[in-house]
């Protein structure tokens, strides 16, 4: 992973922004979304631009760039020029003042690279191909989108109201994160459209006692993490423990829920020990096996559990 993947707050914090086009308009029109503020430094400047100077948004030196325009009260400073050794010596110049800088389109050039965004209300997700394939990154945006529940800005807003409310409501970090899985994947909760029937059906749930959760999900996977079904995912995401091989491909395990433990078995005695131990803690367990070493599961499974991946329809 090549860059650290963080959401930054600049409200009311200082960005300089140097060029005065299309490329700056884009980028000045995202920062004063966040409530940034903006100077824009260009001798010229865009219709659009200079619309935002005349209604007091952003402010506009009308001059050439220089050096001693850089100063430590900015905390990012953004080369949008077509100049592109004005653009070298804008990103030298920041370096020097230690400001992080963006060379747009120059990517050796830029401490930072913005990511392609949907944003729903509070909800905001990010995609990046750490600057390789944006239109790779628009496309898998657009299928990210349409997956994407109609409601989710209503449900992030119904979230932030009882993120208080539930620590009295529901006992210990386990409880509540067990309640909202329920709450966010229930049929009523997703096809609500205004927050009375979100409160509703919080109230319903929480009177209804949870049923003890012990479920265990088998995924047979090979050297093709695609190859994994959506619903075995959706289960992954689920997971208080992953169970799996030393010897298992980095992806794998990062499709997991990052918080659920995570053991590693050596062999079919150690793996039913485990499971022996776990199945009695009320947890999901989702337990790896490489299509290769399908013969850990004679004997392992019980009635109920479930079998996901590449050779899973075969009756083990």
């Amino acid at each position: 992973m090549q860059y650290f993947p963080i959401f930054l707050d600049l409200k009311d914090k200082a960005v300089l922004v140097v060029g005065g086009g299309e490329v700056a308009s884009r980028k000045v029109e995202a920062l004063i979304k966040v409530n940034a503020q903006v100077t824009l430094v260009s001798p010229e400047i865009v219709p659009f631009l200079h619309d935002l100077v005349e209604k007091g948004q952003i402010r506009w030196l009308q001059q050439p760039y220089q050096s001693q325009l850089i100063s430590e009260q900015y905390i990012q400073v953004w080369a949008t020029t077509d100049n592109t050794s004005l653009n070298h010596q804008i990103h030298a110049d920041a370096k020097k003042a230690g400001i992080l800088v963006n060379v747009v389109d120059d990517q050796p050039y830029c401490d930072f690279i913005t990511p392609s965004m949907m944003v729903r209300g509070k909800i905001q997700i990010a995609i990046s191909s750490g600057g390789a394939s944006p239109v790779l990154i628009r496309n898998l945006r657009e299928s990210v989108e349409s997956v994407l529940p109609q409601n989710l800005s209503l449900l992030a807003e119904f979230g932030g109201q009882k993120r208080e409310q539930i620590k009295s409501d529901i006992s210990g970090i386990d409880g509540r994160r067990a309640f909202w899985e329920r709450f966010f994947d229930d049929k009523q909760v997703m096809d609500a459209s205004d927050l009375s029937q979100l409160e509703l059906r919080y109230q319903q749930l929480l009177s209804e006692p949870e049923l003890p959760v012990n479920e265990v999900i088998w995924v047979i996977y090979d050297e093709d993490v695609e190859l994994l079904p959506v619903k075995a995912l959706r289960f992954m995401q689920k997971a208080d423990l992953v169970l799996h091989p030393e010897q298992i491909q980095p992806e794998c395990l990062e499709l997991c829920r990052r918080d659920a433990g995570r053991s590693v078995y050596t062999d079919a005695q150690t793996l039913a020990q485990e499971l022996k131990k776990e199945r009695k803690q009320n947890r999901y367990i989702c337990v790896f096996v490489h299509e290769q070493h399908a013969g850990l599961l004679t004997g392992l499974p019980e009635a109920g559990d479930r079998y996901f991946g590449p050779g899973a329809f075969k009756n083990y």
